[in-house]
């Protein structure tokens, strides 16, 4: 039985944010846990804060960057969203109208990644028939940002998030060619870089550390016309 679900995650924009915080909304390189945890429990239905903890913590993430994308910077003004120290929305003082929030967002254009997702055969199973038939939309880190084609890429049987990765073939335009891509991989607790994209609540908006590492896979290029026929 399968133990390792595929997602492809391509989109005009994208925007998977790691340390979004008011008037600032980044975007992380590759996409987070977090924000494929929320992708997939938005296929699956799920809402409560304990269903979406317990998902992440079923499984582990593996994430090949075949098109990494330019970072887009978004200019946004808010109108009416700055509150004062008692809870009330601030006014100008020459009109007496809201004050105006500026707005920085940050996206990934044209970006495309493949996502291993590692966890027990039945929940494979369960995710798998989720994003191929989703109870709501899926989108690419954030709601204005739609996936360009379906997310199912797959199941398979691996030993590792690394050996999934390196197994399937990367889709580009051109020529046959080798290339090196990178790979951002789950790993040990204590081992790795540390994030915080481990969802704890999502009501409170909380997340936990999570341990990933950085790989280079060289992998021969497939041309994307060659694999629809």
């Amino acid at each position: 039985m399968a133990n390792t679900l595929f997602l492809r995650l391509e989109g005009p924009l994208q925007s998977w944010g790691e340390r979004a915080r008011w008037s600032v909304r980044d975007t992380a390189p590759e996409p987070t846990k977090s924000g494929v945890v929320g992708l997939i429990a938005c296929a699956m239905g799920l809402k409560a804060d304990d269903d979406l903890r317990q998902l992440s913590r079923q499984i582990r993430l593996g994430v090949r960057c075949d098109r990494p994308g330019v970072v887009l910077v978004d200019y946004h003004t808010v109108i009416g969203g700055v509150l004062s120290g008692k809870g009330k929305i601030k006014k100008t003082a020459s009109i007496g109208k809201a004050e105006t929030v500026v707005s920085r967002r940050y996206y990934l254009c044209d970006a495309s990644f493949l996502a291993a997702i590692a966890a027990d055969p039945g929940l494979i199973e369960t995710m798998a028939a989720a994003v191929q038939s989703p109870r709501w939309p899926v989108f690419l880190g954030r709601r204005a940002c739609p996936p360009a084609r379906p997310i199912y890429e797959g199941q398979g049987d691996y030993p590792s998030l690394e050996a999934a990765l390196a197994d399937r073939p990367l889709r580009l335009a051109g020529e046959p060619r080798q290339v090196q891509v990178r790979a951002v991989l789950e790993g040990e607790p204590g081992r790795g870089v540390v994030r915080r994209d481990e969802i704890d609540s999502h009501s409170s908006h909380t997340f936990l550390p999570r341990h990933t590492r950085s790989i280079n896979l060289t992998l021969t290029v497939q041309p994307e016309e060659a694999l629809c026929t």
